[in-house]
């Protein structure tokens, strides 16, 4: 817990005894990003709206947002039956009025989410299904490609059949130079997206950073580790992240769905980086603990395909603004469909040997051939002091001390 700032309590603004759970905010190191909601409400309000991956710490933030615009309808659609439980007992107990639907499979189906699109007809889809975990998908490509890609491409597909009217992308920096298979993923799945643009349905993606306090992210892990007694483990001292809350992430999907005329890739601008050493020592003192005394750190190693810094904006792209002064738009040259078919026909290809005759680099040259900014984490990492991304998070650090 926390408690009030000693200017607050000189002035006698408030009591000592006012103690708080500490906000995951607190960890950001900026302001909150605000958006404007009356944007969001006119949007949302008397629509039916599909959250895939609804259940999941984006995705279920997403549907408590929706279910405050009036919507005429809301669809959570999950393949964990335990998420998809949970965030429909919440709505029901808050939110009485809702006209709610909680339904379990999964994005690789294709009979299961043409029949969802068919018999529902929303209006709008937030796409946030997916495997996010980096290590994870290293081990196991095949599965990166089954549910992100090719569960994009199933899920715009039957969107764009049965005449939903938008349709947006949940993804990631980790596509921006991607260094492992999961970044690599959602970028393909940008590609999927950005190549529509022939099409009645109106198709955007969104991109931000880590989402603090997010299911597998690493301050639940953190205060797991704290509540063991030590120690804080990091894989390096000077990796840096992007970092947003969930209700942030949440809101610019929901911004960018408002904004969406075609094609765009929506970037919320994050502040500078922060380090994972520095989150780590304010967790640690937030839970009344002294780092390094009380609580050590332990440097445990980068793990597969990870880097030491991440990126928001591809370099050769164009960078338009928005109405929203911290939302911006990326523009690149988008494959035509012709060309986006040949390499999912590729993948497809490629997972098959993978699991047929355990061809275990097939699925990540495959990749390479298709995202060509695909690169292995020790070739960025060797230059990673003279990215920009560093040195704004040395120049901070600099600047505080």
């Amino acid at each position: 817990q926390t408690i009030p700032g000693m200017y607050q309590l000189v002035n006698d603004e408030v009591s000592i005894s006012r103690l708080r759970d500490v906000d995951l905010a607190d960890l950001l190191g900026r302001q909150q990003v605000q958006v404007n909601n009356e944007e969001i409400l006119a949007d949302i309000a008397g629509k039916t709206v599909l959250v895939t991956g609804g259940g999941g710490s984006i995705g279920s933030e997403l549907c408590r947002q929706i279910a405050r615009s009036q919507p005429k309808q809301l669809i959570i659609f999950d393949i964990y039956e335990n998420n998809a439980y949970a965030i429909e007992q919440e709505l029901k107990r808050n939110h009485p009025e809702l006209n709610l639907q909680a339904l379990i499979g999964s994005v690789r189906n294709t009979s299961r989410i043409n029949y969802i699109m068919s018999h529902y007809q929303p209006d709008i889809v937030f796409h946030a299904a997916a495997h996010k975990h980096v290590p994870l998908m290293e081990d196991s490509p095949n599965e990166a490609i089954k549910n992100n890609v090719l569960g994009t491409y199933k899920t715009a597909q039957a969107a764009a059949a049965n005449g939903v009217k938008k349709f947006i992308l949940i993804s990631t920096d980790k596509a921006v130079n991607p260094t492992n298979i999961m970044g690599a993923s959602k970028r393909l799945c940008e590609m999927v997206v950005q190549c529509r643009t022939d099409s009645k349905t109106i198709f955007a993606a969104v991109r931000f950073g880590n989402v603090l306090g997010s299911n597998g992210s690493v301050i639940p892990l953190f205060k797991r580790q704290i509540a063991e007694g030590g120690p804080v483990t990091i894989t390096h001292r000077d990796i840096i992240r992007y970092f947003m809350t969930i209700p942030e992430a949440s809101q610019l999907v929901m911004t960018a769905g408002a904004m969406a005329k075609d094609g765009e890739l929506f970037v919320l601008d994050m502040g500078k980086p922060i380090k994972i050493y520095d989150l780590a020592v304010n967790v640690i003192r937030m839970s009344g603990f002294i780092p390094e005394e009380e609580i050590k750190i332990q440097e445990i190693g980068l793990r597969p395909g990870e880097k030491l810094y991440e990126e928001l904006l591809m370099k050769t792209e164009h960078l338009d603004k928005t109405s929203h002064k911290l939302i911006f738009v990326e523009k690149d040259a988008p494959r035509t469909r012709e060309e986006m078919e040949a390499t999912l026909a590729a993948l497809r290809e490629a997972v098959a040997r993978y699991e047929q005759n355990h061809e275990t680099d097939i699925v990540k040259k495959v990749m390479k051939q298709n995202v060509p900014t695909f690169k292995e984490p020790e070739e960025v990492n060797k230059t990673a002091g003279q990215s920009e991304e560093m040195r704004r998070s040395n120049a901070g650090e600099a600047g505080s001390k």
